[in-house]
């Protein structure tokens, strides 16, 4: 990657005012006193990584060839607020990132994918340049972040506000970790937000960041006291006192790197992604094969796919590097629809659910509904199912996030002696799983890939790693068993030494009839420790 040093003759200034951000569905930065930096998960993550041997000395300043455009020239080109300002809050910041040189080339690295995408869709809506720099603040670029707060993706929407802008989040797709839609989401939610605010920006942002409803009761409170209502002025969260002037840090920063002693690596001015109509539901690892391209670069343009494949319901389209599209487009002329996407052909036996299939094959029954065209969820036994599956092992899936989670939850954490794999009971929390494993509650969530206010769903599997090596702790496992001849649920239950209610708690849909019928399948959770 080269590297452009940014010489600026003047600075621009505030064309709409200021921005704010601060709504509960973006995670922000939270250092507000001058000297106290602190950093979101995304940023401390990437702070942290090691630097790379080439990096240990400010690389050499290469003079841009007349002929190429460096992309954060654009960026800077569109500002529209004051960078002119000065605050504690501001310095602050602008210390430690000039104080980070490889933070800003890995941000830089990430964010190549993404950048001219924003920058175009921000200069379309005549907004800030400065927004196109929001995604480092929100997750350092990374579209698989998220936080404690439960906000995911590069502009890190919460699940209530994704919604509410329209971003599918169901087993395949998470809409708020797709970058095309995340981005029209945030530029609209933020264009609403300024013209609450009277053009406001800075204002906007603080309320991008805990939301309008905050902001609105600092003003009131500073109104009330006869003083300044500007962000600046304002009593907010702490978090959100630091979000802005993190976002002004950086606009200084790009406005004038050779005054702080930074490089921005030079991204080049064209299009990173091309759109390419599949027609259908297609396997990510097809995509890969088919275009030429590394199936991470593929998830990492299609961060908003949960699974293997694309949304069996659409919108059928996938993002490949530029290069690799023309490649793709003809390639995928030559596989027929049906090939897409394996299939299993499966019998159905006494007992199944569609529930139960889904489980047991990694998809959903909405899934097998679309895929055997049934009007309804009902399901004989002797009928025949054709079951979506992978092109590949899922070991080759790295980025799916079913193995995000698992390098999550694999990672001993340094203090911790041993790992329980515990299964979600009726009646859990995340708090009282943790106060029976000593450990808090945001360490749990964090260990699982999850927020402490997600919810839990019984036969889920949790790790938990104990500090405590003695502790005499119940072991949960989750069994499953199929029903023999002569069973009665009361046997099973003095066998499994667990409880009637609970077995009928576990298999709701399974035991609704009277009788138990042999080759009926049901889901246990033994304490093996008994």
């Amino acid at each position: 990657m080269k590297y452009f040093s940014v010489c600026v003759l003047a600075l621009f200034t505030s064309a709409c005012g200021h921005f704010q951000t601060s709504s509960s569905d973006h995670y922000s930065p939270s250092a507000t006193e001058p000297d106290a930096i602190e950093l979101t998960p995304a940023e401390e993550a990437l702070a942290s990584q090691p630097e790379p041997a080439q990096e240990e000395t400010a690389p050499e300043l290469a003079e841009a060839p007349e002929e190429s455009r460096d992309l954060w020239i654009r960026v800077r080109d569109n500002f529209m607020l004051d960078e002119t300002v000065e605050d504690p809050r501001i310095a602050s910041q602008l210390r430690w990132y000039a104080s980070h040189q490889s933070y800003l080339n890995r941000v830089s690295e990430r964010g190549e994918r993404y950048l001219h995408y924003i920058i175009t869709q921000i200069e379309e809506r005549n907004m800030p340049g400065e927004l196109a720099l929001l995604p480092i603040v929100e997750s350092a670029f990374d579209p698989f972040a998220y936080s404690h707060g439960r906000a995911s993706g590069v502009w890190q929407f919460i699940p209530s506000t994704g919604a509410a802008y329209g971003l599918k989040q169901d087993w395949w797709q998470d809409g708020r970790r797709d970058i095309r839609a995340a981005t029209d989401a945030a530029l609209t939610y933020l264009d609403r937000l300024q013209a609450q605010f009277d053009g406001d920006w800075m204002l906007a942002l603080a309320s991008y960041n805990s939301g309008a409803g905050t902001v609105r009761k600092a003003i009131r409170r500073n109104r009330e006291k006869g003083l300044p209502t500007d962000f600046w002025a304002l009593d907010l969260p702490r978090e959100t006192r630091a979000y802005v002037p993190k976002l002004i840090a950086l606009a200084k920063l790009l406005l004038d790197p050779e005054a702080h002693g930074i490089v921005w690596p030079e991204l080049p001015d064209e299009p990173y992604f091309a759109v390419v109509e599949t027609g259908g539901q297609i396997d990510l690892a097809q995509v890969a094969e088919l275009s030429g391209a590394d199936l991470d670069e593929i998830y990492r343009l299609n961060p908003g796919f949960n699974r293997w494949a694309t949304h069996p319901a659409g919108p059928h389209e996938v993002l490949v590097p530029l290069n690799n599209a023309d490649t793709f487009a003809e390639n995928l002329k030559s596989l027929p629809p049906e090939h897409r996407v394996r299939w299993q052909r499966y019998t159905v036996r006494s007992g199944d659910s569609l529930n139960l299939i889904a489980k047991r094959f990694q998809t959903t029954p909405d899934a097998l509904q679309i895929a055997n065209d049934l009007n309804s969820s009902v399901i004989y036994a002797g009928q025949q199912l054709m079951i979506p599956s992978a092109h590949k092992s899922q070991g080759e899936y790295t980025l799916s996030l079913a193995k995000r989670t698992e390098k999550l939850q694999t990672r001993k954490p340094s203090g911790s002696s041993s790992r329980v794999d515990y299964y979600v009971r009726a009646g859990d929390s995340f708090w009282e799983i943790a106060q029976e494993y000593d450990v808090s509650v945001r360490e749990l969530a964090r260990w699982n890939a999850m927020a402490p206010t997600d919810p839990l769903r019984i036969g889920q599997k949790l790790v938990i790693w104990s500090k405590n090596r003695s502790a005499n702790r119940e072991v949960i496992r989750k069994v499953h068993y199929q029903v023999r001849k002569g069973d009665s649920l009361a046997a099973i239950a003095d066998r499994f030494n667990v409880s009637l209610k609970d077995i009928r708690r576990w298999n709701v849909a399974e035991v609704a009839s009277k009788y138990l019928q042999p080759g009926q399948n049901l889901t246990l959770y033994v304490n093996v420790t008994r």
